[in-house]
């Protein structure tokens, strides 16, 4: 499935006015699960895995 970058910058935008506004019901949450969803389906989401599995890695040897 293609997904057009210019959708994924819509619900990014979406998202981010909904928590800065406090108003992340349950259409918010709606929104932030689509803008998810699609997200992963970009080019991006190997970048993003890489990202949070250094995140994780690093937050997880702090305790240590």
């Amino acid at each position: 499935m293609n997904i057009s970058v210019s959708l994924v910058l819509i619900l990014g935008v979406a998202v981010v006015a909904a928590f800065k506004l406090r108003s992340l019901t349950g259409g918010g949450f709606i929104l932030a699960a689509l803008f998810g969803f699609y997200l992963a389906s970009t080019d991006m989401a190997p970048s993003i895995n890489q990202f949070m599995a250094a995140l994780s890695n690093t937050f997880s040897g702090i305790g240590n």
